[in-house]
């Protein structure tokens, strides 16, 4: 399991973008960096830095991902036919912890990593610890009966206005998510221009 080693509002403020969404993000008040010198004006980003800060912001939006998973990730894609920068979005949002997050049954995709890996999770009937776990079509997620019985976890699916994707059907009074089909790169939203990070890793 990877950690987290940077204050998650130092990252958003150093990218100068919310990246996890959160509502308290010092970004949605101002933007620019931390520290007596943050508003300094920033220089101009070289073409290697646009491409490393795409690639930074996708690993934060996947729950800061180490780079030796996200470069597997990247390996696996461009194996495959096709476009490869959509082919590794597809990948990560085919991990579990994604799905969770997906789902509603977490607020964060850092509490999505954390509830796979204590145990909370079945797939197909079968207890996974591993967030990193690719889910295929047909899958069934559900919450081990200790989770249904958490309070959060009924809040998070009544009050998160996140909307569940085209891909997944939920049954919030089951405590269930069926993964209907593989991920699109359309239905994906994420903040960041994948192929830039082709380039980068291409070179």
């Amino acid at each position: 399991m990877t950690k987290r080693h940077e204050a998650k509002y130092k990252i958003d403020r150093r990218m100068g973008q919310n990246v996890w969404g959160r509502p308290k993000s010092p970004v949605n008040r101002r933007e620019y960096g931390p520290g007596q010198h943050g508003q300094r004006r920033k220089g101009k980003l070289s073409d290697y830095g646009v491409q490393l800060r795409a690639k930074q912001k996708l690993r934060g939006y996947y729950g800061n991902i180490s780079e030796r998973q996200f470069h597997g990730i990247y390996d696996e894609a461009i194996r495959m036919r096709g476009d490869s920068g959509a082919h590794m979005i597809a990948l990560l949002e085919r991990r579990l912890d994604a799905l969770v997050y997906r789902a509603k049954f977490v607020p964060t995709v850092f509490a999505a990593r954390q509830f796979v890996s204590h145990g909370h999770i079945k797939v197909n009937g079968k207890r996974v610890t591993i967030p990193s776990y690719t889910h295929k079509r047909g899958d069934v997620i559900t919450l081990r009966a200790k989770a249904q019985q958490m309070i959060v976890v009924r809040h998070n699916l009544d009050t998160l206005d996140r909307q569940v994707p085209q891909w997944l059907d939920v049954n919030t009074g089951e405590f269930r998510a069926e993964v209907r089909d593989l991920p699109l790169r359309e239905q994906i939203d994420v903040p960041v221009r994948e192929q830039l990070i082709v380039e980068l890793y291409s070179k």
